[in-house]
């Protein structure tokens, strides 16, 4: 039996190619953090360290436009055979982790058997925690430290503490990756959604101005980093203590 084209589901019939086109230039969009990452690599080989930084920065700023591009021209619908996420995580490893753990191994901040133990840590709790299904709560925060390794090593480069003090403080970023603790996903979560887009924007902004004096900053630009960092690592557990007190 013929069925008539129009007595077809809507809903069922294939999305026109120029939609499915479309929609593939947004996979390879995100899969441009992958290159990205690659020229931050060679830039760090050659200890160009503001240059490395620097494509990281574009790497993080695809990585924040591609998932609302995504949901928003429903790219999952019209590529199934696709994994946006599988995608996303394996870039994201590469940009956040990855060549991070390179510069964190390869600095000279570190004496250098601490130095590779370091960069394997971070690239080996790094892996680990991309596999663990558990990384975001329902509200979207993320569980444990997020491996926000890109940004961490920027603040090595930057604060350049002693060595004992920045292996303390890698060392405990690595078991903090573990730890049951919730740090805010400035884009996804609701709560001060606009305040904490404002502050991420003035810390892009700010990263952007030391990257290009090569981290040769003043006090007030440095201060002014470090407690947007302290905000968002610790602001989750702030307002959790303020929503206690105010039962």
């Amino acid at each position: 039996m013929i069925t008539d084209s129009s007595e077809i589901d809507p809903s069922e019939r294939p999305a026109p190619a120029i939609k499915r086109s479309g929609a593939f230039v947004i996979h390879i969009f995100t899969a441009l953090g992958a290159g990205l990452a690659l020229l931050a690599l060679f830039a760090g080989v050659r200890e160009q360290w503001a240059a490395m930084f620097g494509w990281l920065g574009v790497a993080l700023l695809v990585d924040a436009l591609d998932g609302p591009l995504a949901r928003r021209f429903d790219v999952a619908g019209l590529l199934p055979n696709w994994s946006g996420d599988t995608l996303d995580l394996v870039v994201d490893f590469t940009t956040y982790v990855f060549v991070p753990a390179y510069a964190i191994a390869a600095s000279g901040l570190f004496a250098t058997p601490v130095a590779l133990a370091l960069g394997i840590a971070v690239a080996v709790s790094g892996a680990l925690y991309f596999a663990d299904r558990r990384m975001k709560t329902s509200d979207n925060h993320f569980r444990g430290f997020p491996t926000l390794w890109n940004a961490a090593a920027f603040y090595l480069f930057l604060l350049r503490p002693s060595p004992w003090l920045a292996t303390l403080g890698v060392s405990a970023l690595v078991v903090a990756t573990f730890l049951p603790i919730h740090v805010i996903h400035p884009v996804r979560v609701e709560r001060f959604r606009r305040v904490n887009l404002g502050i991420v924007a003035i810390w892009g902004a700010l990263v952007a101005f030391t990257l290009w004096n090569n981290f040769v900053v003043g006090w007030p630009v440095t201060a002014v980093l470090c407690a947007i960092a302290i905000y968002i690592v610790a602001s989750d557990g702030l307002f959790r203590m303020v929503d206690k007190w105010d039962r």
